[in-house]
């Protein structure tokens, strides 16, 4: 008697080692696979390639910077998904800028020298201004996170909240310029107290002597008149 369950177990053996020289059997279609799609086009510094994201199935996960995550205490770059990115990522930061070997730079205002801290723009303040500086923002200069220089406080020490570059505070020599304030961080004008004026060099150069005498007298009456206003002269 014939035995049919060897027969065709024989049968399903050689069908299946008959195939297997053209496909693998790991190549097989009925064989589950993972996707091979990668989460981002280009992928170098500050990914882990070779991470899966099951949050968006597929492969390459970035590397946040510390700094830029809510309520971490990690020192190094942890990897996450897309999906965490969307959640656990400080608004302040943005995490498709590379600093350095991870992903996530303190959000900056190149028009107005300003750089984002909790939601608010803060001005970015030219180094050696600030007495205790809480971040350096590389390429523009230092912040606080705390409370703001006022007008007054600058002005103690010959700084006005003017842009400079890329970065707050202009230098004014108190012996040459007074800074008057007011209720703005920014001064309400600043008086040069020799009497010169901004446009002075814009005269004819072709004056006679007397008229230089008289432009010497009134600058100097000027000057006198201004020490006497703001300064204690005793």
């Amino acid at each position: 008697m014939i035995n049919m369950k060897k027969i065709s177990v024989f049968a399903l053996f050689t069908i299946m080692t008959t195939g297997a020289y053209a496909t693998q059997w790991w190549n097989q279609p009925t064989i589950c696979k993972m996707n091979p799609s990668r989460c981002y086009v280009q992928m170098g510094v500050g990914y882990e390639t070779e991470m899966w994201d099951a949050s968006a199935g597929c492969w390459g996960v970035k590397l946040i910077c510390p700094d830029a995550l809510k309520n971490t205490n990690s020192r190094v770059p942890v990897a996450m998904g897309k999906s965490d990115i969307a959640t656990r990522v400080n608004a302040d930061y943005d995490v498709d800028a590379l600093n350095g070997d991870c992903f996530g730079v303190r959000r900056v205002q190149t028009g107005n020298a300003t750089a984002t801290v909790n939601g608010t723009n803060v001005n970015i303040w030219c180094a050696g201004i600030l007495p205790s500086p809480d971040e350096e923002i590389p390429g523009y200069g230092e912040i606080t996170y705390g409370t703001q220089p006022t007008c007054a406080t600058l002005a103690h020490d010959g700084y006005a909240a003017i842009m400079n570059g890329k970065c707050h505070g202009k230098y004014y020599d108190p012996s040459d310029y007074y800074i008057e304030c007011g209720a703005a961080t920014t001064p309400n004008r600043i008086i040069i107290l020799n009497g010169a004026e901004y446009d002075a060099n814009a005269r004819d150069a072709s004056m006679t002597r007397t008229d230089a005498n008289r432009i010497f007298d009134s600058m100097y009456s000027v000057s006198h008149t201004q020490h006497e206003k703001y300064f204690n002269v005793e």
